[in-house]
């Protein structure tokens, strides 16, 4: 599955920021706008690219550099997002009780799983019959929420225990296949489903390890309490994320633990490169974490003083998530449907009743990696004044409940 998971894929973050008065924190909404401008990169390659049919981005033997950075960019989406919803649920909680904040994760979890089964999976597929029910991003974040509904009544030494638990041991489970079984596969397993009528249950987005991803940046959020100071709370970041490369770097290396697939040795560099490092997302492996997780902290702590019309821009996005999300999915497959009447295929070719890629009808669709980037761009621009004036309206009308759930 792509990363419309992401986070393919995805997503997706909710924007616990959005009910919280104060000051905003800029470094975690520059940090959600950037990823989930990343993500829609990876969607529109799935709906645009001719190559995406033919191999995976990330196959050393069939890709390029080009094609591999496209797809291995949006590695960074899910985790950040993750991550991100536990902080901002963090900084909630200094403005609302226990209870509350339980209250206020429970409900949001539910609504995200409602979603991702009606208005997202409907998006990705245009299919009235639902023929391919998916536990994808939404989904992920939201049973993260439910588990992090209860996890705040415990101390916070138990949710970080929890949490260094569930991320570095879940990779002692991959042998343990259990083919067909379902409550196996939503815990710990990528697996579809073949149902029958031509339905099937595809389950992208395993629990373990997200809701420990969640859990960890709930425990993070510490850091940015008011009373902590600024620059103790960077030099933390910065050693955490340099931490969590190091570690990558040296169980990559020694390819005993830590991802189900191995990487490999191939006849160039290059290759064995692209290898390296790919480690596994379907569920994310102790590395693939490390790897993204890593590089967000240390982003997070370089930013907090960047200021411009720049990152205004991407923080737009951080702001109203949700909202861009779901815009963004919609106005990717209806591009897809246009381009595909102009080059003889028919619009009726992306009503899917299986993965776009999958698609019987579509071989030979598809345009070249720059058609992907440019129809990314105007995308990205397209959305850019709906989620301002979303945002704007957002902030001006925070007695309005409903609107923390978009």
């Amino acid at each position: 599955m792509k990363s419309h998971e992401c986070l393919r894929s995805w997503l997706f973050v909710y924007s616990f920021m959005n009910s919280a008065s104060g000051t905003r924190i800029t470094s975690i909404d520059l940090l959600k706008g950037l990823v989930m401008v990343i993500m829609a990169l990876d969607h529109t390659r799935d709906y645009v690219h001719g190559a995406s049919r033919l191999f995976s981005p990330t196959d050393p033997v069939h890709t390029t550099w080009a094609i591999y950075f496209t797809r291995w960019i949006t590695h960074y989406c899910a985790p950040a997002f993750s991550f991100l919803a536990g902080t901002s649920a963090f900084l909630v909680s200094r403005r609302k009780s226990t209870k509350e904040l339980s209250r206020f994760l429970f409900t949001r979890g539910l609504w995200l799983v409602f979603i991702e089964f009606t208005v997202i999976n409907f998006a990705w597929f245009f299919d009235p019959y639902f023929r391919n029910p998916s536990l994808v991003t939404i989904w992920s974040l939201g049973i993260s929420m439910i588990v992090l509904a209860a996890l705040v009544y415990t101390p916070r030494w138990f949710i970080l225990t929890f949490s260094i638990l569930l991320i570095c041991g879940h990779n002692l489970f991959d042998g343990v296949r259990l083919d067909g079984n379902v409550l196996w596969a939503i815990l710990h397993r990528y697996e579809v489903f073949k149902l029958n009528a031509g339905y099937t249950f595809n389950v992208y987005y395993p629990v373990v390890p997200w809701i420990a991803v969640m859990s960890l940046g709930y425990w993070f959020g510490a850091f940015y309490d008011s009373a902590y100071d600024s620059e103790k709370r960077k030099k933390v970041l910065t050693i955490t994320g340099l931490g969590f490369i190091a570690l990558f770097m040296v169980l990559r290396l020694l390819n005993v633990y830590g991802d189900p697939t191995p990487w490999m040795s191939y006849d160039t560099l290059s290759k064995t490169l692209m290898s390296f490092l790919n480690p596994n997302k379907y569920p994310p492996s102790l590395l693939y974490l490390l790897m993204t997780l890593g590089p967000a902290l240390i982003f997070l702590a370089c930013s907090e003083n960047l200021k411009g019309r720049v990152v205004n821009f991407f923080s737009t996005f951080g702001r109203v998530p949700f909202f861009y999300y779901i815009l963004h999915i919609y106005l990717i497959h209806l591009i897809a449907m246009v381009m595909a009447q102009l080059t003889g295929f028919g619009w009726q070719k992306m009503i899917c009743s299986t993965w776009v890629s999958n698609m019987p009808g579509l071989d030979g669709y598809g345009f070249k990696l720059w058609v992907v980037y440019l129809v990314w761009g105007g995308v990205v621009l397209a959305l850019y004044p709906l989620c301002k004036r979303f945002d704007a309206y957002k902030m001006g009308h925070k007695e309005k409940w409903w609107l923390s759930y978009l």
